[in-house]
């Protein structure tokens, strides 16, 4: 009985952050960029490059602006320092980020994206 009670609460408890900190975009300097997991990097697809993490795994992103947008990981970086994460250019103008750089809190969602609302 207790299992059960601590799981609903526990099921209620609301996300934390993965990580909290600056985000930049990178783009592709040349059509056929290639990730680190293989993938050719699209400037107009939902994607993001951090140090940590399973690729093909997606994150919420929500910008200090209260903007959020949904990336999967197919990419090792940044490699400036101070930011966590880099987005890709559809990712960052998702985000209405007036400078090339925002302040944003990274959430964890796992395997499958959220789908959605019909």
């Amino acid at each position: 009985m207790f299992e059960i009670v601590a799981l609903m609460l526990l099921s209620h408890q609301p996300m934390q952050p993965v990580i909290e900190g600056d985000a930049s975009f990178y783009a592709s300097s040349r059509r056929l960029k290639v990730t680190a997991s293989g993938e050719r990097l699209k400037d107009d697809q939902f994607t993001c490059a951090m140090r940590d993490g399973v690729f093909g795994e997606y994150y919420l992103v929500v910008a200090e602006n209260g903007k959020s947008v949904v990336c999967k990981l197919n990419d090792r970086g940044p490699y400036v320092q101070g930011r966590v994460i880099d987005l890709s250019k559809a990712a960052m103008r998702a985000l209405q980020a007036e400078d090339d750089v925002v302040s944003v809190k990274i959430y964890r969602l796992g395997d499958n994206p959220p789908r959605p609302p019909s």
